[in-house]
């Protein structure tokens, strides 16, 4: 289980969360939706600690950590229970696409070169990028960048994994590759925190959606009670401008 309860952030002057707390649960994925600045992205960057947030706590499992006065050791724990998916791919251009995947299990995992090429080989395979292993990344299209970030992602086998906008870097006809790779791993258990602009593939993989504006929770449910039966205002507001997209 994933729990944040009661987190801060502020940039300067400029406060981006004001307290949202959230539990995920084990096997659950759970959609973020909000329109930009709403403190989404944010939120995932403090729960991989690639923020530090001023205040809160967190909890992955049967470890927690308190945001304001977490050790280097501490958070360096906390981290290898989560990976990070990001919309820009992030992935090395100077390594091929199995050895982006290898390096996370070498020096994080400690695998040997030997083990970590075995597990690279099967996460392309179901990543369906098994031809792909000795491709450079300006060799791959966006989408086949994308995916093997999500292999290197899973290659870590984190408790949860943190998808922010995956597809929002991509040409649209990419796009239904790398949800079909995102909805598989929901098929097969994974954990999932996913912030989305996708609203049609929210309301498919999601097991809860989320909404939030102004670093606040406004409303979460399941699919089905945000996207058909919404209780707030501002929920309704905002998917009345949203385009559900297929």
């Amino acid at each position: 289980m994933i729990k944040i309860e009661n987190i801060y952030k502020r940039f300067g002057d400029h406060e981006i969360l004001k307290g949202p707390s959230l539990s995920v649960n084990d096997g659950e994925v759970v959609a973020i939706i909000g329109p930009s600045g709403s403190g989404k992205t944010t939120l995932l960057r403090c729960i991989n600690f690639l923020e530090r947030a001023d205040k809160g706590k967190l909890t992955i499992d049967d470890a927690s950590v308190d945001f304001e006065h977490a050790t280097k050791k501490e958070i360096n724990q906390m981290r290898k229970q989560t990976a990070m998916v990001f919309q820009s791919y992030n992935l090395f251009k100077n390594k091929t696409a199995i050895e982006n995947i290898m390096e996370g299990l070498i020096y994080s995992k400690k695998l040997s070169r030997n083990e970590a090429f075995k597990t690279g080989e099967k996460l392309l395979q179901r990543v369906g990028l098994g031809e792909k292993a000795d491709a450079y990344p300006k060799q791959l299209s966006g989408g086949q960048q994308q995916r093997v970030g999500i292999a290197r992602a899973l290659a870590l086998n984190p408790s949860v994994i943190l998808l922010d906008e995956p597809t929002s870097a991509l040409d649209p006809e990419l796009v239904g590759e790398v949800l079909n790779t995102i909805k598989e791993m929901a098929r097969e258990g994974q954990t999932m925190i996913v912030v989305t602009h996708e609203m049609a593939f929210a309301r498919e993989i999601a097991s809860r959606v989320v909404f939030m504006e102004g670093g606040v929770i406004v409303e979460e449910g399941t699919p089905e009670e945000i996207f058909e039966n919404n209780k707030k205002e501002r929920t309704k507001e905002f998917l009345k401008r949203i385009t559900y997209r297929n």
